[in-house]
């Protein structure tokens, strides 16, 4: 049975489809087979990180209205075997999208064998987004350590816990995970930003990973590679201990504290 992971937010601009890249990617690479859908329909950008935008024929809202079938319109990623996106349409209004034709598209991904079908969801609460949402199983919602994004994804959880599919029939609620994203340990030293802990204590629910503040994210996402791939980075790092701790492994939170300098790094500044 297919595992359904919406990667969520209440704010735009957090990292949700760099987060939905590098963790599909993660999963794939693994070995596990795994899809990842852009929900955002009308504004797509998970092909451009994904780095497959000219291969981009056929698209969500084609499938959904029978203009192509799912082989058609998945693209296989060059990278990693296992791993297939499916894009969002460009050109398409987001009421394209009904529970009813979400339903069969992720009931045929399932049937395909995916054992991992990762929604790409678009910001806030509109019908992509809550499209995105409806479905799943688990939750990462993601989040930078600014207040009014933590507040905004605390509406999200509210959501989730009542207008999920899982909600409106009495099941097990949606698995939820935590992603703070660029965190910066000397801006909390300094009081400019909230610590894990302040995240931790407003939103309540388990953390899955802490991406620092990379230069890595914004040159991956220019040349169309999930920076999960670049494991010299620390964002990479981070994304890939994450992707572990989705799996069920143990691992150490790392990239926490501020670094220290050494004495020649004091002296000269650097």
């Amino acid at each position: 049975m297919a595992r359904i992971i919406v990667v969520t937010s209440g704010k735009g601009g957090v990292g949700k489809t760099t987060s939905s890249a590098a963790i599909s990617t993660g999963i794939a690479k693994l070995g596990h087979k795994t899809v990842v859908i852009d929900f955002d329909i009308g504004l797509r950008n998970l092909d451009l990180i994904m780095g497959c935008e000219r291969r981009v024929v056929y698209d969500f809202v084609n499938v959904i209205n029978g203009d192509a079938n799912l082989n058609q319109a998945l693209i296989r990623d060059k990278r990693v075997d296992q791993l297939y996106i499916l894009p969002a349409s460009q050109t398409r209004d987001k009421d394209a999208l009904t529970r009813d034709s979400v339903e069969k598209v992720l009931n045929d991904l399932a049937d395909m064998g995916f054992e991992y079908i990762i929604c790409d969801s678009p910001a806030g609460i509109e019908t992509g987004a809550l499209m995105a949402l409806y479905f799943a199983d688990e939750a990462i919602v993601t989040t930078n350590p600014e207040v009014s994004s933590v507040r905004d994804s605390d509406r999200i959880l509210g959501i989730l816990s009542s207008k999920s599919r899982r909600a409106e029939k009495g099941m097990e609620p949606i698995k939820e995970h935590l992603l703070l994203t660029r965190y910066a340990p000397d801006r909390v030293t300094r009081g400019d930003m909230l610590s894990v802990q302040d995240v931790q204590e407003i939103l309540s629910i388990p953390l899955l990973g802490v991406i620092p503040e990379s230069q890595a994210v914004l040159k991956a996402s220019n040349s169309g590679e999930p920076v999960i791939l670049d494991q010299e980075s620390d964002a990479g790092q981070a994304y890939a201990d994450a992707v572990a701790r989705l799996l069920g492994q143990e691992k150490e939170f790392r990239f926490l504290q501020e670094e220290k300098k050494g004495f020649f790094s004091r002296l000269f500044g650097s």
